[in-house]
């Protein structure tokens, strides 16, 4: 078998722990890691790239699904957001107010 492919915790540089099954893939010609992290919600996948992992620790299922269910990741922060819902199909721009089309009231930046 080539690269790893298990269930793991995997910690990365910025003290960011992730839990779920782990493998390799190859995206945008460059190899990266893969977790698909358990919560009740769903699956969450992941990529990060071989040079941020600081350790990686083979574990149980079990243990994995634990750790991911303390841990609970969310794939985006409402900081990471440059919009947010005003009201329904209206959003409001960082730098401008857009309607669903993307089109602004205003000169385009």
């Amino acid at each position: 078998m080539n690269g790893f492919a298990g269930w793991a915790i995997i910690e990365l540089m910025g003290h960011v722990k992730l839990a779920g099954y782990v493998t390799e893939e190859e995206h945008f010609g460059a190899k990266l890691g893969r977790v698909d992290i358990p919560l009740e919600t769903g699956i969450v996948t992941q990529f990060f790239g071989g040079g941020s992992v600081y350790r990686v620790t083979p574990v149980t299922e079990i243990v994995a699904k634990e750790i991911a269910r303390q841990g609970a990741p969310a794939p985006v922060s409402s900081w990471d957001l440059r919009a947010i819902t005003r009201e329904p199909g209206r959003l409001i721009e960082a730098k401008g107010d857009f309607d669903e089309d993307g089109d602004d009231s205003e000169e385009h930046y």
